[in-house]
């Protein structure tokens, strides 16, 4: 009886830890990280690889659990948030916070030892998802473009991790990662519209599930399928892309491109969520298909 009894609070101790870090999405965000720094690196080194992976959690985690300190009273009004550590009462604001620091700390000293420069962005980047991003929420659908930064960020830390410089290459990453967050989020704020109003944040550029929150969404999902194929043409420096990976590239695009219109077709909760999922699996066999290609041309 007794191991049953202590097994309950480790296994909760777990799953809260996961939670505050949002260990899913920091998984993303290092594997974005991982193919930057493949495409970056003229040699893979599996000590700054590992160095890459842990900085990168520890960045995303810091930033969730910032985020989530914040929005405790809201997040205690949503569906979707309330049953997180710090709302539910699972876990303090001290140990929270603790969490934060320590992440923080650990992850800015982690890519530092990569190199100066890919600290400096990572502390960029949880410096404005903290204290920028989160508080713009609650007042401005421009709260987006704002976190769309430090969402792009990783992507290009890769290869910043690789070659400890800042050019075309790197920045052509950021862009490509950058304006695929558009559609990305706007899709999950549609389909969590309700939700999402119950906390008071407005996610969606006009405030609203309409026509013209749909035809955003389709702009900036071609600004991301043109952008996704730019290092075909050869003038993106050493990031380079084959005609075949171009062409496959260009193909994924227009699955997400179809979805954006069926969203502006149906401007349904589900539409928009089968957006959201093409939006995924595209950024995910994207970078796979860049770094393959890569390596085999």
């Amino acid at each position: 009886m007794s191991t049953v009894k202590t097994s309950v609070p480790k296994a909760s101790l777990i799953s809260d830890f996961k939670e505050i870090t949002k260990i899913r999405l920091s998984v993303s965000v290092v594997f974005s990280a991982i193919a930057g720094y493949l495409l970056g690196a003229v040699e893979v080194d599996v000590y700054t690889l590992l160095l890459l992976a842990f900085g990168g959690y520890f960045m995303v985690g810091a930033s969730n659990a910032y985020n989530q300190i914040i929005e405790r009273d809201l997040d205690a009004l949503m569906d979707r948030t309330k049953n997180r550590p710090v709302p539910a009462g699972r876990m303090s604001v001290r140990t929270a916070f603790i969490i934060a620091t320590v992440f923080t700390i650990a992850g800015i000293a982690t890519l530092y030892v990569i190199n100066p420069r890919t600290a400096m962005y990572g502390a960029i980047s949880i410096f404005l998802y903290t204290c920028v991003y989160t508080p713009l929420k609650t007042k401005t659908p421009l709260s987006v473009f704002v976190g769309a930064i430090p969402g792009a960020i990783p992507f290009m830390l890769g290869w910043v991790a690789a070659r400890n410089d800042f050019g075309i290459e790197p920045g052509t990453l950021f862009a490509l990662q950058f304006f695929w967050q558009f559609p990305h989020f706007w899709a999950i704020g549609w389909f969590l519209f309700d939700d999402y109003k119950k906390g008071g944040f407005f996610m969606l550029p006009t405030g609203k599930r309409d026509k013209g929150t749909a035809v955003q969404i389709i702009m900036y999902t071609i600004w991301t399928i043109l952008i996704s194929i730019v290092p075909v043409f050869g003038v993106t420096g050493d990031l380079k892309l084959s005609i075949v990976a171009a062409i496959i590239v260009f193909a994924l695009g227009l699955v997400m491109l179809y979805y954006a219109f069926e969203l502006f077709k149906k401007r349904s909760a589900k539409a928009a969520k089968q957006l959201m999922l093409s939006s995924v699996s595209y950024i995910t066999v994207l970078q796979i298909v860049y770094v393959i290609d890569k390596f085999i041309r």
